[in-house]
């Protein structure tokens, strides 16, 4: 990339799964990369790359403006996640400080800014190749994806009125390498044993590679045709629960979890379960609730075509390729590694 091509990035969410696969491969891209960093971040994977760093959170206007001056793009990596938490808490990271970036943002005159949020925006109900007609929903299941909806809807404010040249991409269920909760999480319980299907365990799952998301982020930063326009990614194939967490346990050399409880008792006990944690004040989820029964119980199939049709999108990496990769650091020891490499 010549030096005239080259764009100075600033990224929220830098130590994290999505940003800091971005951060690298804008490097890779030869752009230079500016990122916004906490002082008690983990910064294990940035310290090897050449990142200037703003040092600063998410509700620091003067960092804030400080990251996106002479910026080119900004990619918003950044949320508070999770399944637990008032709204208020959601919101405070989520939205409002959100608008700090967005006045910031607009007042340098950014060249694009992306926005990730969540397919969880959409209804919690089974999906069946959902797409971007439909709107997102007014009332979510649980805090987080009730306080990604409002974000998305600011951002599209801004671009509406103040001409910010935004797009907003709706990422699935996010695996990859560096991801300190999920996997983690998924292989703690099938460990203990104590996984459990939820209904048959043939519904679709969401999932999405990392790394196909930031193939996404670039396309969206790079093609005019992204502005005010907002997109589903997934890996674009179909992989239900049983295959994910089955594979999981596979290549982590553990035994697949067989135990299933009925779709509708586990919807009873989510409900039941939840409205008891939160009576109690319950400051760590329950073993059962909304949010994970929206994740294990319902048909998460979205539609892709919009972004493979405006934005170009073509999954680089399959499913099997992604989980492998993603798979590596938690393979048994002495086990050979995969070799995989993307698409053609």
């Amino acid at each position: 990339m010549s030096r005239d091509s080259a764009r100075t990035i600033f990224l929220t969410g830098a130590t994290g799964l999505v940003g800091s696969h971005a951060a690298e491969e804008a490097l890779r891209r030869g752009h230079r990369v500016r990122a916004l960093v906490r002082p008690t971040s983990d910064t294990r994977w940035l310290d090897q790359w050449p990142i200037e760093r703003i040092v600063g959170d998410l509700e620091d206007a003067q960092a804030l403006r400080a990251g996106v001056q002479g910026a080119d793009w900004v990619f918003n990596c950044a949320a508070k996640v999770g399944d637990w938490g008032t709204l208020a808490e959601f919101r405070r990271l989520n939205v409002a400080a959100l608008r700090l970036l967005l006045e910031a943002a607009c007042e340098a005159r950014v060249e694009r800014f992306v926005h990730v949020s969540s397919l969880g925006v959409y209804e919690g109900r089974d999906h069946h190749g959902t797409d971007e007609t439909v709107p997102p929903a007014g009332n979510s299941l649980d805090a987080y994806t009730r306080s990604k909806t409002e974000a998305e809807a600011l951002v599209l404010d801004y671009h509406r009125r103040l001409r910010l040249p935004a797009a907003i991409l709706r990422p699935g269920f996010l695996y990859g390498e560096r991801d300190r909760t999920v996997l983690p999480k998924l292989l703690l319980n099938l460990r203990r044993g104590t996984f459990v299907y939820f209904g048959t365990g043939d519904q679709v799952l969401n999932c999405l590679y990392v790394k196909n998301l930031v193939e996404a982020i670039f396309l969206a930063a790079e093609n005019p045709a992204a502005i005010g326009e907002v997109f589903n990614l997934t890996d674009g194939e179909r992989i239900t629960k049983m295959h994910f967490v089955g594979r999981v346990a596979e290549l982590a050399g553990l035994e697949p979890p067989t135990r299933h409880i009925p779709l509708g008792l586990a919807r009873f006990l989510a409900h039941l379960v939840e409205g008891v944690a939160r009576l109690r004040g319950a400051r760590n989820p329950p073993l059962i609730n909304k949010a994970r029964y929206k994740f294990l119980g319902l048909n998460l199939d979205y539609s892709i075509e919009k972004a493979r049709r405006v934005l170009g999108y073509q999954p680089p990496y399959t499913f099997e390729h992604g989980i492998e990769r993603a798979m590596a650091e938690h393979r048994p020891r002495g086990s050979r590694e995969p070799a995989v490499a993307a698409n053609p």
